[in-house]
């Protein structure tokens, strides 16, 4: 029995998104081909090495050869020769590469050669189903057994790719060939409608309306799902090849075979002037939308987009856990400061007296960080100035002993300055100087006449030998300690002295 001859009714479109400011995602749809490839590289240029892989497979879009799957994989390595070509011409371009998912359409059958992690879907009979694998880290996890589709969606390692076309490592593209009926719709796009929307969102969106209406449905559903890539999306219908073409539902009767995104060489953005086969849908073609910027950052975001990502999951726990180890790890300084500061000890006064502070000598607002420990008997006011002076101002110690004996010299130096009683000059020289001023006159004279009269024991000698020099011996010592001299204090009471 023969079978009945197919025909692909398609549409493409691809968004920079709202993020992005450069479309790195290039695509093709014809009769025969179906391409999407996701470039990869940021500031390596990912634009150029999607670019580059779709206008070489492009060159398939002629009838179809005999194995279709042959072709597929040998234009796949013709597009790796020459990324490694542009990698060798221009090293800025080191790092780039690019997914690819093509499907080769002979009327009957659809061969499919993908590598990375855009995908492919067949929707039939109104339930979809995957055509592709994605060759990612979170995919190795689900076929081990490890996570489930949903937790993929939200791994940190979600983005990972293992393999893509790159101009160095070898390519090994899946190969297969589906079966197509009259009635299928196919739909090619890159991860940033698939990482997005799951299969229950998209089989309702390819449910509904022409291929037209929901190419344009799928990127803006991306968009409104918080998508942050760029986002390109191939639609194809299959239907008999004598099926009639109606030419306003279909772009492609009017625009031949399409080239979007990176390929085409034509950035979507707003104009004043843009115009779109899709105007007459709700609400546009999003390629109007003028894309909303992203945070100015030294790195191109692009190339991050396959750098490893915290999960979204119990974002809340992660910081409440971030917030209690910075509260230990504050208590734990905080302790430990409190104990240095105990073992600190200095000398200073406390209003009029001199005492030991435990603690530091310092000012924080609200904080006081030193308290008097022991009271001491010694006055700032019997200290010599300069002494005083050190202590108002803080004399530091090494430990408690060390403060003990500062206080000790202290009250050491109190009793050394002291000042020496004034000696009393006026009362020695008064008596002193009377008699020997009335010495010829005086009555010790007369007794001594009055002995030659009056014969009498030796008495009045020694009575004048011993009265004589009496007046006078305190009449000389009185004279020089009258003035003491003030060299006599000690070094340390005078100011500036060691």
């Amino acid at each position: 029995m023969t079978a009945t001859p197919l025909s692909l009714r398609y549409a493409a479109l691809s968004d920079v998104g709202r993020v992005r400011k450069d479309n790195q995602d290039s695509g093709f749809a014809s009769e025969r081909l179906l391409i999407i490839a996701d470039g990869v590289g940021g500031a390596a240029r990912g634009d150029i090495a999607s670019s580059t892989a779709v206008q070489i497979l492009r060159r398939l879009d002629v009838p179809p050869t005999d194995d279709m799957l042959e072709a597929l994989a040998g234009a796949i390595h013709r597009a790796h020769d020459r990324i490694a070509e542009l990698v060798d011409e221009d090293p800025e371009l080191e790092g780039t590469s690019t997914t690819v998912t093509a499907a080769l359409f002979d009327g009957t059958q659809l061969a499919v050669g993908h590598i990375g992690d855009s995908r492919g879907y067949l929707l039939r009979d109104g339930v979809i189903s995957q055509l592709t694998k994605d060759h990612t880290f979170v995919q190795s996890l689900i076929d081990e057994g490890r996570i489930t589709e949903d937790e993929a969606r939200v791994h940190p390692h979600r983005n990972l790719i293992l393999r893509a076309v790159d101009g160095v490592h070898e390519t090994d593209p899946d190969l297969f060939v589906v079966e197509l009926a009259p009635g299928d719709r196919i739909l090619l796009c890159s991860d940033g409608a698939s990482g997005v929307l799951d299969n229950d969102r998209l089989a309702d969106i390819l449910r509904s309306g022409t291929i037209d209406f929901a190419t344009v449905e799928l990127i803006r559903a991306s968009l409104e799902a918080g998508s942050s890539d760029n986002i390109t999306c191939v639609v194809a219908d299959v239907v008999e090849a004598d099926a009639p073409v109606d030419g306003d539902m279909v772009a492609a009767t009017a625009t031949g075979p399409m080239l979007v995104g990176a390929a085409a060489e034509q950035p979507r953005r707003a104009s004043a002037t843009s115009k779109s086969f899709f105007r007459g849908h709700r609400g546009g073609d999003t390629g109007e939308m003028e894309p909303v910027p992203g945070d100015d950052q030294d790195v191109d975001p692009e190339e991050l987009r396959y750098a490893p990502r915290p999960p979204r999951r119990f974002a809340w726990l992660r910081r409440l856990a971030i917030l209690l180890v910075i509260a230990v790890l504050l208590w734990l300084i905080g302790i430990a400061a409190l104990r240095w500061t105990d073992g600190q000890y200095y000398v200073a006064d406390n209003g009029d007296g001199v005492v030991i502070f435990q603690g530091i000598e310092a000012d924080v607002p609200g904080i006081s960080l030193s308290e008097v420990y022991e009271e001491t008997s010694v006055s700032l006011g019997s200290l010599p100035e300069y002494r005083a002076d050190q202590v108002r101002g803080g004399i530091a110690a090494d430990d408690l002993r060390d403060a003990r004996e500062i206080v000790i010299r202290l009250d050491e130096l109190v009793a050394d300055c002291a000042p020496p009683p004034s000696p009393s000059a006026s009362p020695s020289a008064s008596p002193s100087a009377s008699p020997s001023a009335r010495s010829p006159e005086s009555p010790s004279a007369r007794p001594s006449v009055t002995a030659r009269q009056r014969p009498r024991p030796s008495a009045s000698p020694a009575a004048s030998t011993s009265r004589s020099p009496s007046p006078s011996a305190p009449s000389a010592s009185a004279s020089p300690e009258a003035s003491p001299s003030p060299s006599g204090l000690p070094d340390e009471c005078v100011e500036g002295a060691g």
